[in-house]
């Protein structure tokens, strides 16, 4: 039977989770899982053994989007679920993924209500960044206005996951999308490490004429979702930050948003003061916002 999905899974050091991602698709029919592992230390692929998945030893750690790109290509399903290795979704829920993809033809990419182990709600719907969330961000004004969308790119509301959205985009931890438009578009974009590789993703789809749909009847458990950043990947954060408003915005607008991502590791270093680690990762952050190149997309 020719596959229907492929199901790519991006694996760095995972192994605590890797194999209960995984054992979920595989009875499922018409699935095929591959595993990119982008050269973990902790032996997450031989958390798999007797699996029967496509495991990729990448051998080097590309970031997000080259694993993501690289599990795409090994396949050819119509469709393709990008999946994090700490996410699980189960038959139902991936079949009303699905369904949406058979019934929508301008939709490109779904995502589904994600929950954490204990069912909480972790907001996945979100809004382009911009100058005024950027500065909004740094300087704190999205805690105090969480639910205006000028102050803050994640909708908080809880009602609004109740019902079908059509977001500007969703989270990468789950995402059904049609091969032919993600190929069109050449899959993610490699410039970026990690994060913001899906908002880019959907920017682009966006651009090229599809819609982004949020699906409220399909939940998948994500257990890292409410994680923050460590602070070793702060400075990678506000590079990926820089890039997409080079990438997306006006020369100007790119400017006021690369100042407003220095302002708030700025404000963020002084606010972590008794969390050194914290305090250190942001100050790095600024530090690679103010260098006059930023390795990656149409830095300069």
């Amino acid at each position: 039977m020719n596959a229907r999905i492929d199901v790519v899974i991006v694996s760095y050091n995972s192994a605590d989770t890797l194999r209960s991602c995984v054992e979920p698709l595989l009875d499922q029919p018409g699935i095929t899982v591959t595993v990119v592992d982008n050269a973990s230390t902790d032996g997450s692929l031989a958390t798999l053994a007797g699996l029967g998945v496509n495991a990729i030893d990448a051998e080097r750690n590309g970031g997000f989007g080259f694993g993501c790109n690289l599990g795409m290509t090994a396949g050819s399903a119509p469709l393709v679920l990008f999946l994090n290795p700490d996410a699980r979704v189960e038959r139902a829920d991936l079949a009303r993924l699905e369904a949406v993809l058979e019934a929508e033809p301008e939709v490109a990419l779904v995502g589904p209500r994600l929950v954490d182990s204990d069912g909480e709600l972790i907001p996945s719907i979100r809004r382009w960044q911009r100058p005024g969330t950027v500065w909004s961000q740094a300087m704190f004004l999205h805690r105090l206005f969480p639910r205006a969308a000028w102050a803050n790119e994640i909708a908080s509301a809880h009602e609004r996951y109740e019902t079908v959205e059509y977001p500007e985009w969703i989270s990468g931890a789950c995402m059904l999308g049609r091969r032919d438009a993600l190929e069109a578009i050449g899959g993610f974009d490699e410039s970026f490490f990690l994060y913001c590789e899906d908002m880019d993703l959907c920017a682009e789809l966006v651009k090229h004429g599809h819609r982004i749909r949020y699906e409220p009847g399909a939940t998948v458990h994500h257990v890292g979702g409410h994680s923050a950043p460590r602070s070793s990947l702060l400075p990678v954060l506000a590079t990926s930050r820089v890039l997409f408003a080079r990438k997306h915005a006006s020369p100007f607008s790119a400017r006021i948003q690369r100042l407003g991502i220095a302002v708030d590791a700025a404000t963020h270093s002084f606010a972590a003061l008794r969390r050194p680690s914290y305090a250190r990762g942001h100050f790095a952050a600024l530090g690679s916002t103010l260098r006059r190149r930023v390795v990656g997309h149409n830095a300069g």
